[in-house]
């Protein structure tokens, strides 16, 4: 059989593809090597019967604001997000913690001698955060649409988040809860533009919140491929591609995959200029994660972090930073910064009645093998004395092993690639249309692409209207 166009990868970029394709009247047929579709976007019960952990992605600020996924029916489709009464709990060794609410005011209350200052510098953001977000999630060469907007944003985005929090912020509070928010660029937050993440981040904490998936983050992607399925797209899993040979004809393929996959799928069809950028495309530290299965909720010293969601378990913004320079050097730290989600605390469908989860992970050098269960334990305990007391089982991942349950994970980088200035605009290469390749036929659309990593799709929406505007334009106008 043949179809118009065929994806490999079904993560929420292969899906958003996929569907943008089928909306436009086109047929569509999407392979996963796994059983289970969803890539970064799954649920499983790694630890105990009945207990359902998300193996990857947890929680979904941009999931909830993409602007593609709000063109989506898919609460029709088993689609439910669930809001944490705070985004997120920055807690400290002494006092209460730091907390971003949806509310710039609740939140700067808590920042206390950067109250006004926080407030200042988020404001203007936050109420244009619907043009702003449209422009940021564009390919990096377009014409912007409100430029002056987009200039405001960019002089503050471009800088360090260290750089950006030592000059706007006098007190530890708002720089340790910035440095944390910056923290999940997976870059060292001295460098350029590690400040994009904090101010994004934190913006649509305000805006849209940091939700999470009622029931798990895999009830995305099946909402994702129940709502293609009904436009006509097929889905085939258990096919794992190892050649394009293996591929149904098609007059578009689209890679959910990242550099080194393609090189491995179609080196041999590629030039040897583009096989060189592809070589040289770098990715970042990887990750350790682990999950736990507990028989009461974290006893954290500070009880205001059970309003949240998310955990930045970390101390101070010295702290964090030091921990990602660590890991940028190439060595595990001692005291890493734990990104962690307790999702059982708003979602009672994640575990047996009066049980929870808990996910969380630290930043490791990319293929790290060092299993860091004692020191992420060691960093919740600083701030939850007797958590180790709840943990009834535990699940770890190193950096190798998430590469093996998702290749795109190359050595654990679950950003699909450094996110610096350079592979922000040449991501994955230098091109006017990044979604294409030199050879007619091919794309990309994973988080190798612009916007980048997270769970929004917008990279496989934009390849989609890429092929639609190629490969497929001409029988469109023609039918």
């Amino acid at each position: 059989m043949e179809f118009d166009a065929v994806i490999v990868g079904s993560g929420p970029n292969g899906l958003a593809a996929a569907i943008e394709i089928a909306r436009a009247g086109h047929s569509v047929c999407v392979l996963e090597a796994r059983d289970t579709i969803g890539g970064g976007a799954r649920t499983a019960e790694l630890t105990q019967p009945g207990f359902l952990h998300d193996v990857c992605s947890a929680i979904h600020p941009f999931g909830i604001a993409s602007p593609f996924f709000k063109t989506l029916p898919l609460s029709q489709y088993g689609l439910e997000w669930i809001h944490s009464t705070a985004c997120l709990a920055h807690p400290f060794d002494d006092g209460p913690p730091a907390l971003l609410y949806r509310s710039i005011a609740k939140t700067s209350a808590t920042l206390g001698i950067d109250a006004r200052a926080y407030e200042k510098r988020f404001s203007p953001f936050v109420r244009n955060a619907q043009n702003l977000l449209a422009e940021i999630l564009a390919p990096p060469i377009h014409v912007p649409r409100h430029p002056f907007l987009l200039m405001r944003f960019g002089l503050n985005a471009i800088q360090s988040a260290q750089g950006f929090a030592g000059r706007h912020f006098q007190g530890g509070r708002a720089r340790s809860l910035f440095l944390g928010i910056a923290g999940h660029s997976n870059m060292p937050l001295d460098h350029s533009p590690t400040a994009a993440f904090g101010l994004l981040l934190a913006m649509l904490g305000h805006v849209e919140g940091w939700p999470i998936v009622k029931g798990g983050s895999q009830k995305l992607s099946d909402a994702l491929a129940s709502y293609l399925t009904s436009l006509g797209g097929q889905i085939v899993t258990g096919t794992h591609i190892k050649s394009l040979g293996q591929l149904p004809a098609a007059r578009a393929v689209i890679f959910d995959l990242t550099p080194r996959q393609i090189l491995n799928l179609a080196s041999d069809q590629l030039p040897p200029s583009y096989r060189w950028e592809l070589r040289k495309y770098r990715y970042g530290p990887g990750v350790f994660k682990v999950d736990w299965a507990l028989s009461s909720p974290i006893p954290w010293k500070s009880r205001e972090c059970l309003q949240a969601a998310t955990v930045h378990v970390g101390g101070s913004a010295g702290e964090i930073a030091e921990g990602e320079r660590i890991v940028a050097s190439g060595r595990s730290p001692e005291r890493p910064f734990v990104l962690l989600a307790q999702q059982s605390l708003f979602d009672e469908t994640r575990t047996p009645a009066g049980k929870h989860t808990a996910w969380g992970y630290c930043h490791v050098p990319n293929n790290s093998k060092i299993d860091m269960t004692e020191r992420i334990e060691s960093q919740i305990e600083r701030f939850a004395p007797g958590f180790r007391d709840c943990i009834l089982a535990r699940h770890a991942m190193t950096a190798p092993e998430l590469e093996a349950y998702n290749p795109n994970y190359v050595g654990g980088d679950i950003t699909g690639g450094v996110q610096n200035l350079l592979q922000i605009v040449a991501r994955p290469s230098l091109r006017v249309k990044p979604y294409t390749t030199p050879v007619k036929g091919l794309f990309i659309c994973s988080s190798s692409t612009p916007p980048g990593g997270a769970v929004h799709g917008m990279c496989g929406y934009h390849a989609a209207r890429t092929v639609l505007s190629t490969i497929l334009h001409h029988r469109a106008v023609r039918g």
